[in-house]
């Protein structure tokens, strides 16, 4: 088709905030699938993402309106996803962005405008769901007006539900959004924003076509990841596969390949043709790694295979997930796991639990340390076990990130005194309308536990979180111990910092007090640095009354019954065994 009559865009805006409906709407007025058909989120096909409401893997579908090609992307709108988010918008020219008209403009609302920006996209800004009674489209429109500039006449006020004025948004990209910039180079350049692996199929890439031209049964190349592999077949999502011969200049469509792995052709990468490669990739390209980490245990050992392949065909659609062997004296054989985010690692475990019916342990996540020895060499550890002696390291540094608050205005107190609880630093406070955005520096580890909870419990749900990856920086850090009976437990072992050691120390005994049952003799509980004990607690014996049986007011019989019961506990103690359950390795996640 002629790229004039191409329109590439995708939809930005806050989880919840209508992009799902938005699309199931303009495929319903351009007659992409017919009414029957037609399913709310139509573009999430996984259950979890129809269970939580959310979109986890982006899609892309072709539409035809009034004469014109339009290609949308529905995009995550999570941070764990930024990334992809962000590949997304490199592969279009327009950005839809949506606000809700009861919520206004929310964390991740402003994230994805500053990427879309960074992008240079032209924005075409809705308000959604004008049709609630509590929604404030005036005030909304100012929050708009403030954020990207543009006139009142711009904004389209429309309600995805039941489809009021969304011919208007149609109407806007066929007359506002550019058209696809043509290049003049004629080697394949092609973008590749997503992919996944078909059990039937092998790997399907979507791409954007920048420039050059593709045909079915060519040669294909991966530029980043050095990869070769055959177009079997190519085409269009409508949103189902529509087989083609050719993809063009300015198109966005599907690959299905002949490779085994999406680790062959991660997000990002650059397709090429192998017979005549480009000689520059396309620019944005970066390796996805994991900053959280978390162990992966089965309940019944026999189950730790099962676990294995499942994690093996869940990696094989997802290049960001890593995984390695981890072997705990008391949880068995498990697997460490590398994540994007909380988020990322939830949706894992229950996939995990539904699609592999595996019952799970999972250890407090912790985030990945650079430790600086002696000598001067580098070493990175994802969990406080793999901590080398203490008297060989120089520094430990840890990931701090950026994130970004925003919240009623009334609010900043507290949420200023929570960012300050976990170590945070607070660099920025700005206004929009009548609410605050909050910038700040934080410890990764701090604000992975309970943080976001605690969030929206101080904020009764009102404030808006995001965050990213800011650096490393060395701390005074140690790692804390816990010991049961007297014997260490590397599985519960965690990193803070020295000033937060003791605070951690009493919390975890405590819980771990409750949770651990009653034995017949008697349990310390501790929390140590090293050989110092910084925390204790005693589980107290079951007391079995053994003078019942005697009916006489013998002092000296009951004396020496009660002598052989107290040597009986001490060899007990010594030689006694605990059965420690599943619930005290996720002690760190539990709300006091």
């Amino acid at each position: 088709m002629d790229s004039s009559k191409i329109r590439n865009f995708c939809i930005i805006a806050h989880i919840d905030h209508g992009k799902s409906t938005l699309a199931d709407r303009m495929m319903e007025i351009t007659g992409t699938v017919e009414k029957r058909e037609m399913k709310a989120q139509l573009l999430d096909s996984m259950e979890l993402e129809r269970e939580k409401g959310i979109t986890i893997k982006l899609t892309p579908v072709q539409m035809h309106y009034k004469g014109f090609e339009l290609n949308l992307i529905d995009t995550p709108g999570h941070v764990d996803f930024s990334y992809e988010v962000s590949r997304s918008l490199q592969a279009v020219e327009t950005a839809i962005l949506v606000v809700d008209a009861t919520q206004g403009i929310q964390a991740q609302t402003l994230a994805n405008v500053y990427l879309a920006l960074e992008q240079d996209l032209y924005i075409i800004p809705v308000i959604n769901k004008i049709d609630l009674p509590a929604a404030d489209v005036e005030k909304v429109k100012k929050e708009i007006i403030n954020l990207l500039g543009c006139s009142e006449d711009e904004i389209i006020g429309v309600s995805a539900k039941t489809g009021m004025n969304v011919e208007k948004v149609l109407d806007a990209i066929v007359e506002r959004a550019p058209e696809p910039k043509v290049a003049s180079g004629k080697d394949l350049k092609a973008l590749i924003f997503d992919s996944y692996f078909d059990d039937y199929r092998g790997v399907v890439l979507y791409v954007r076509i920048f420039e050059g031209r593709l045909t079915k049964n060519d040669a294909i190349r991966m530029m980043a990841a050095e990869t070769n592999g055959i177009a079997l077949e190519i085409g269009t999502l409508t949103p189902e596969m529509k087989p083609k011969q050719t993809l063009e200049e300015g198109e966005i469509g599907y690959i299905v390949t002949n490779l085994k792995t999406t680790r062959e052709a991660k997000v990002g990468d650059t397709v090429t043709l192998a017979k005549a490669p480009a000689m520059t990739p396309l620019p944005g390209y970066k390796n996805v790694l994991p900053f959280v980490y978390a162990g992966f245990f089965p309940v019944s050992n026999e189950d730790y295979k099962t676990l294995k392949e499942a994690l093996e065909k869940l990696a094989l659609s997802d290049s960001a997930l890593q995984f390695e062997p981890e072997n705990s004296p008391i949880l068995g054989f498990g697997l460490r796991i590398g994540f994007l985010g909380l988020l990322h690692m939830d949706i894992i475990r229950e996939r995990l639990e539904r699609e592999f019916n595996l019952d799970l342990v999972v250890t407090n996540p912790s985030t990945n340390y650079e430790i600086i020895m002696n000598d001067g060499s580098e070493l990175e550890i994802k969990s406080a076990a793999d901590l080398p002696d203490v008297s060989e390291v120089r520094e430990i540094r840890e990931p701090w990130v950026r994130g970004e608050i925003i919240l009623p205005k009334t609010m900043i107190g507290a949420v200023l005194n929570l960012i300050v609880e976990k170590r945070g630093v607070q660099k920025n406070l700005s206004y929009i309308e009548d609410r605050a955005v909050i910038d700040f520096e934080a410890p990764m580890a701090n604000l992975l536990t309970d943080f976001y909870d605690q969030l929206k419990s101080i904020t009764s749900g009102y404030a808006s979180f995001n965050y990213e990856l800011a650096d490393y920086r060395a701390e005074d850090l140690v790692r804390v111990d816990f010991l049961i009976a007297g014997h260490k437990n590397d599985a519960l072992s965690v990193m803070c910092h020295r000033s937060e050691a003791d605070a951690i120390g009493r919390d975890v005994t405590k819980k771990l007090k409750e949770i651990i049952p009653r034995q017949n003799f008697e349990v310390a509980l501790q929390a140590a640095i090293g050989a110092r004990i910084i925390a204790r607690e005693t589980i107290g014996a079951y007391r079995k009354d053994v003078t019942v049986k005697i009916h006489t007011g013998d002092r000296d019989r009951k004396a020496k019954l009660l002598e052989k019961q107290k040597r009986g506990k001490a060899r007990m103690k010594r030689f006694g065994k605990i059965d420690i359950p599943s619930d005290a390795f996720t002690v760190m996640l539990k709300r006091n």
